[in-house]
């Protein structure tokens, strides 16, 4: 891949003439911290139930934690390129390296959660699972692509929907972001129907086939090298490694100080792991990490504190393993994600991984919001989908009131039935736990009344 063609400031839509004081990066960063989109990820679950009597991260404060880290890396992994590579760069690519990655890196770093459902991956999975009970209805209805996407609905994918799409009744093109942010977020850059398990870049998908013609442009854009024209895949974007490392630190590490805040682990285990961590990955002196820790008294503000050290030294590590690895990350032949290949040569990493899967994803309160939002991801599906694919001459009064709750941007009475039930997908997926739940509890009958 040429440095110097695989970043882009033109937007999927409008390219008006820039004359802002931002640069173009800059002002995706801001379009998405602005948006309503983004907005709503305060009231999506993380991890752990949402509100609760202790502060918790929900989607929305993972999300500007990870850009956080992201524009870290980005502006090592910048200062890097434009430096190692400076006799094939252009004076602009040294620019935007030097200047403009960090901003690109943060910026998809923010939006990176932006299509997740509520109730974390539970939500996810009753959208998919909804659709393979119901398969005998309606697959029929759908061309292969189509039903491939429904059953392994994806929310990296829906990100790439979400930042693209344009939706009735509203104005502009979306999001309007950059080709760049939008390259640099697409983790598994292929369709749903080249899933494949054990290859990283397609462990899963990355756009719905409503979005195959937005991502082709996204990928010719940054030159990002294609691997099979049929079914669509591409190989990685270089930036996709950097978003992807900022997310994987932050919930590794951060998973582990809100269960301690909740009481759900041990304070000496979390000690032993953070520790036995930073002592394994970072190149400081432990025994000053050790002494400096003895003077803090709170228990919360020791986790804190090594909270803080884990990702600083996580951080640096993945910038130099980013670096050693970077010729084959160009090139589209590295298939190894850089916390990956942190665990592989630190045990401890892997232990923080083992211990969280144990005692914290599988923790009774996480389990019994997994299965509540699972049902009222399911029980909501089952009220609007039948009734959007009904024809106009077999469509109930009860079908009928169900699709006059779908706001008037998620309607498509004049589309496909594949993009009939994408907006209902749109609209559901949308939704914050809160919204989901009370509408639920409306539609079930078990709170009635009115709300504005």
């Amino acid at each position: 891949m040429d440095l110097n063609k695989i970043y882009s400031a033109s937007r999927l839509g409008y390219n008006a003439p820039n004359q802002d004081h931002r640069t173009v990066f800059q002002r995706d960063f801001d379009r998405i911290i602005f948006s309503s989109s983004f907005r709503r990820l305060q009231n999506k679950t993380q991890v752990f139930p949402l509100p609760g009597s202790v502060f918790v991260h929900n989607r929305l404060t993972h999300s500007l934690e990870v850009a956080s880290v992201g524009r870290s890396l980005g502006t090592l992994a910048g200062e890097f390129i434009a430096e190692a590579y400076k006799p094939s760069l252009t004076p602009e690519s040294i620019e935007f390296y030097k200047y403009n990655l960090y901003n690109v890196v943060a910026a998809a770093a923010l939006c990176h959660d932006i299509g997740n459902p509520a109730f974390g991956h539970s939500g996810e999975d009753a959208i998919a699972s909804y659709f393979v009970k119901n398969s005998t209805f309606l697959s029929a209805q759908f061309e292969p692509g189509e039903w491939d996407d429904f059953l392994n609905f994806e929310g990296n994918a829906n990100a790439i929907r979400i930042l693209t799409q344009q939706q009735t009744g509203k104005s502009g093109g979306s999001f309007n972001l950059t080709t760049s942010t939008l390259a640099a977020i697409a983790k598994y850059p292929c369709e749903s129907s080249a899933k494949k398990k054990g290859v990283l870049h397609r462990k899963k998908f990355g756009f719905f086939r409503s979005e195959t013609a937005a991502f082709e442009e996204i990928a010719r854009n940054t030159c990002m090298i294609r691997e099979s024209q049929s079914p669509v895949i591409y190989k990685r974007h270089p930036f996709v490694w950097l978003v992807e490392a900022a997310d994987d630190i932050c919930y590794t590490i951060i998973d582990l100080e809100d269960a301690h805040r909740l009481s759900i682990i041990e304070h000496t285990a979390c000690i032993d792991l953070l520790v036995n961590l930073i002592a394994c990955v970072g190149k400081g002196d432990i025994n000053r990490t050790k002494d400096q820790l003895t003077k803090i008294g709170d228990k919360n503000e020791k986790i804190g504190f090594l909270r803080a050290k884990s990702i600083h030294a996580l951080t640096m590590r993945s910038t130099e393993l980013y670096k050693e690895n970077f010729e084959k990350i160009l090139t589209g032949e590295h298939d190894r994600s850089i916390m990956d290949m942190i665990g592989d040569e630190c045990k401890a990493l892997k232990d923080i991984v083992e211990f969280s899967i144990r005692f914290i994803y599988n923790h009774r309160s996480v389990v019994e919001i997994e299965n509540a939002g699972y049902n009222v991801m399911s029980e909501l599906l089952s009220h609007f989908i039948p009734p959007v694919l009904a024809s106009p001459e077999a469509i109930t009064k009860s079908q009928d009131k169900a699709v006059k709750l779908i706001p008037e941007q998620f309607r498509y009475n004049e589309g496909t039935n594949y993009e009939k039930v994408m907006g209902v997908l749109d609209y559901v997926s949308g939704m914050t736990d809160n919204y989901a739940t009370d509408l639920y509890r409306k539609i079930k009958g078990i709170e009635i009344g009115m709300t504005v």
